[in-house]
């Protein structure tokens, strides 16, 4: 299996997009700021993830999450936890 992610920074408040296929390991080492990327906005909180079966249809699926088009969907997904509706 491979995994989709989108963290959130307590920092900047931003998403963080990325896969894996160890997701249990890959958010330990975001926590610890073993990941260059994400060390200088922790901390981060797992706020969301998708299960793929082949790695090809989870690079696509991130590919989309980190478009405009993805992040629109991601902050509808989320706005009602994370304070983004417009209501």
């Amino acid at each position: 299996m491979y995994y989709v992610y989108v963290l959130l920074s307590g920092k900047d408040g931003n998403f963080y997009v990325g896969y894996t296929s160890d997701l249990r390991k890959r958010v330990i080492e975001h926590e610890k700021g073993q990941v260059a990327s994400t060390k200088n906005r922790r901390p981060l909180q797992l706020i969301y993830y998708e299960a793929s079966r082949n790695q090809q249809d989870a690079t696509t699926r991130e590919k989309y999450l980190k478009s405009t088009y993805g992040r629109r969907y991601l902050r509808n997904r989320m706005k009602y936890d994370f304070g983004y509706s417009s209501e």
